[in-house]
């Protein structure tokens, strides 16, 4: 079995686990429809968030700045929310306006944070560290740290109303989930991220455009920022700057729990899948427990460094190497 299946396999069992032990602690509560449905309403938001950092990782950078381009495109999406009964426009205009609006600023975010990494050289950690500060600043400045809201009733509907049973933002999630499937596994662009990721020179000197796919990768990872940022003005029905601040450590947990390589090189868009399903029904489980959210925060925390130390282990063989020693220690001492 490949490692990339053995880790789908894993988190498979993972979530039926955690379905399990939370039905079972909840049997009346827990697999509700009402229940069900708020979790597949909440998670899309920061999943989006999640499979960005995938493909920065998978690119064998990483992006800081996801939650401030959120918080910057969510804000300028508000802005003319807020004022459509001012614009001369037809309400379903305004809010195709509104949307196309959040999903160009997040672009050109992307764009900037490319720009600086494939032409300036900056690292993408510190290039994205600083992009963060910026965006959220300018967020912050437009708003001077208030909220909006005032939105149009039909624009609320988009995430808080069903299809089929279910929510409209999960539904959103299985399309960009399908989507960057096809785009990583199927494309030459995929396969160019892949090879970036794995190794720059070598992608170099096979063909690829190296600056182009950084500049690429970085449009597409804060377009997945501008969306969610719509399916959360939509849901909360109005936006401060600060929403979604604490997405970053549970996008990149996500992202690195679905077997995504932080040296890049390797992502697996179904393993990111499962793990968000997982945390987001651990996450809903502990709260019906009476866990508060800091605490929540600390076992992530923690999660991801245990998540890291197992990968660093399994890819340099030494979790092998240390399962023959207490293999052959327990034959000796038998």
């Amino acid at each position: 079995m490949t490692t990339k299946r053995a880790n789908n396999v894993t988190l498979l069992i993972v979530l039926v686990t955690v379905v399990a032990v939370m039905t079972a602690a909840m049997p009346d509560q827990f697999l509700r429809l009402g229940n069900l449905q708020n979790m597949m309403r909440n998670l899309p938001e920061y999943a989006l968030l999640a499979f960005g950092i995938m493909i920065a990782m998978t690119i064998g950078g990483i992006d800081l700045s996801g939650v401030s381009v959120l918080s910057l495109s969510g804000v300028v999406a508000a802005m003319i929310l807020s004022h459509h009964q001012e614009i001369p426009l037809p309400t379903v205009v305004t809010m195709i306006l509104a949307i196309l609006a959040a999903l160009g600023t997040a672009a050109l975010c992307g764009l900037i944070n490319g720009l600086i990494i494939s032409l300036a050289s900056v690292p993408a950690i510190i290039a994205t560290l600083g992009t963060n500060g910026l965006y959220y600043g300018l967020a912050i400045g437009i708003t001077k740290g208030s909220h909006l809201g005032g939105f149009p009733l039909a624009y609320i509907r988009i995430a808080n109303n069903d299809f089929l049973g279910i929510p409209i933002p999960f539904w959103v999630f299985i399309a960009v989930a399908l989507l960057l499937g096809l785009l990583l596994d199927k494309t030459a662009l995929g396969f160019q991220m892949k090879m970036l990721g794995a190794s720059p020179v070598v992608a170099r000197f096979s063909g690829t455009k190296n600056r182009a796919v950084l500049l690429k990768s970085f449009v597409i990872i804060s377009l997945l920022a501008g969306a969610s940022a719509v399916l959360l003005t939509s849901k909360v029905a109005t936006m401060r700057p600060n929403y979604g601040q604490d997405y970053l450590l549970l996008a990149v947990l996500l992202s690195i729990l679905g077997g995504t390589n932080p040296d890049g090189g390797f992502s697996s868009v179904l393993g990111v899948f499962l793990a968000i399903l997982a945390l987001q029904v651990l996450a809903t489980g502990s709260t019906f427990l009476g866990f508060t959210p800091f605490f929540r925060n600390f076992l992530y925390g923690l999660l991801l460094l245990v998540v890291m130390v197992i990968h660093h282990y399994r890819d340099t063989g030494a979790w092998t190497i240390l399962k023959e020693s207490v293999f052959t220690r327990t034959e000796k001492s038998g």
